[in-house]
């Protein structure tokens, strides 16, 4: 059997893969990167302490915002506004990883492809 581009038989890609499931693959791919570029420009916002602080971090897991009402500031308890502050943080890039990993699913579907 002769060998085409890439040393696949000719007539198929070995494994059964056609050019149907080959445009397919592609647009996944390119629908992907369009959902990474736009994702980066979200925002996803948490707060803690009852609302005395909030966080906003970006689809790139920056943080683009902290916000602390004065109340939640007692110069005789720093501890306490540090964890309300971590705590805001990371609730917020919790809200970010989902909806990261619901944006893939939505792409990929039922594929389990590791992400």
């Amino acid at each position: 059997m002769g060998k085409g581009r890439g040393g696949f038989p000719m007539g198929g890609m070995g494994g059964g893969m056609n050019m149907n499931m080959i445009r397919q693959a592609q647009k996944m791919q390119q629908d992907m990167q369009n959902f990474e570029e736009n994702f980066k420009a979200q925002e996803f916002e948490a707060t803690s302490g009852g609302g005395m602080v909030s966080a906003k971090v970006n689809g790139d897991h920056r943080v683009a915002l902290i916000d602390i009402k004065p109340e939640a500031v007692d110069p005789d308890d720093v501890e306490m506004l540090c964890d309300m502050v971590a705590a805001a943080i990371n609730e917020a890039m919790k809200a970010c990883d989902t909806a990261h990993e619901e944006g893939l699913k939505k792409i990929t579907g039922s594929l389990n492809i590791g992400f």
